[in-house]
């Protein structure tokens, strides 16, 4: 029921759960030898191997805390991942951040043309809300509401609309915040709630605390996406580098400096880590808080 925690690393469990996520993504996408074929060889290129699956893993974590079935948590976990898939794809279009390299590989719309990769975008969002619906959760209704949300205006879809509108602008620090708090940190939130939701009730004061890790684990994400994009290589990070600048774009590097950055991103480690001290084991959680705050990539 736990996914296993025992004595098992944080990289093999990281690993089973990347594989669990992976199979239920590849049983529920469409395959591309059915009609609209180009379609779903996109969709399929989008989602699949490819990816930290970062929301996916805090969607597994989160469900360990409330002995939740791995193999519902996987296909709340897929949904997310779905969302976050689509959202790439949009992202890297010329109409948005204008990107050609994802993932290590050409940008869906190079690989298949802006139409389809818009449509791929929009098909696989349109999955996750019809994959959640049919997952045996505690209150489908209740994580479909929570995921839309996460996914609109007020969420990921606002941020990036402040994102754009922004682009080239100097912002503030706690106006930059504030949008990354929509454009990347709604949806990481909604993996770990979404996870949650797949086992025991959990109280005011629990859910309270996974909300406060989520959100230092959100924004510890972001900072450290800026000082990688100053730092590292297309070929490390799988995407264009340096692009923040080329589009000269408020960041947490740019408005705090590197050292400064690097110092915010351990305070927010300790945030995480502080959050979870009502649950008596949040073992993957903590590893998980620690991964992202020490990624390369």
């Amino acid at each position: 029921m736990s996914g296993g925690q025992g004595a098992q690393s944080f990289s093999d469990w990281a690993q089973a759960q990347r594989a669990r996520v992976e199979k239920a993504l590849d049983e529920v996408l469409p395959g591309a030898a059915l009609l609209p074929g180009r379609l779903h060889e996109a969709m399929r290129y989008a989602a699949l191997s490819g990816g930290k699956r970062m929301r996916p893993l805090l969607a597994f974590a989160a469900g360990e805390l409330v002995a939740a079935p791995v193999d519902v948590v996987a296909y709340a976990a897929a949904a997310v991942e779905l969302i976050h898939a689509y959202s790439l794809v949009h992202d890297d279009l010329p109409c948005m951040d204008d990107d050609v390299l994802r993932r290590g590989k050409p940008s869906c719309h190079v690989a298949f043309g802006e139409a389809i990769a818009l449509l791929a975008g929009d098909a696989l969002q349109s999955l996750a809300f019809d994959l959640l619906a049919r997952t045996p959760a505690r209150d489908p209704a209740a994580q479909v509401a929570l995921l839309a949300y996460a996914s609109g205006a007020s969420g990921m879809a606002g941020g990036q609309a402040i994102d754009l509108a922004t682009a080239g602008e100097a912002i503030a620090l706690t106006e930059l915040e504030r949008m990354h708090a929509l454009k990347t940190g709604a949806l990481i939130r909604a993996a770990v709630r979404l996870g949650a939701g797949c086992g025991r009730p959990m109280s005011a004061d629990e859910n309270d605390a996974l909300d406060r890790y989520a959100s230092a684990i959100g924004l510890g994400f972001q900072i450290v996406d800026d000082v990688l994009d100053v730092e590292g290589t297309a070929s490390s990070l799988g995407k264009t580098a340096g692009k923040d600048a080329i589009q000269r774009k408020t960041t947490y590097a740019s408005l705090l400096g590197l050292s400064a950055a690097r110092k915010r991103i351990e305070a927010l480690r300790g945030d995480a880590r502080a959050a979870l001290a009502p649950f008596t084991t949040a073992r993957r959680l903590l590893e998980l808080g620690d991964w992202v705050m020490a990624r390369t990539h």
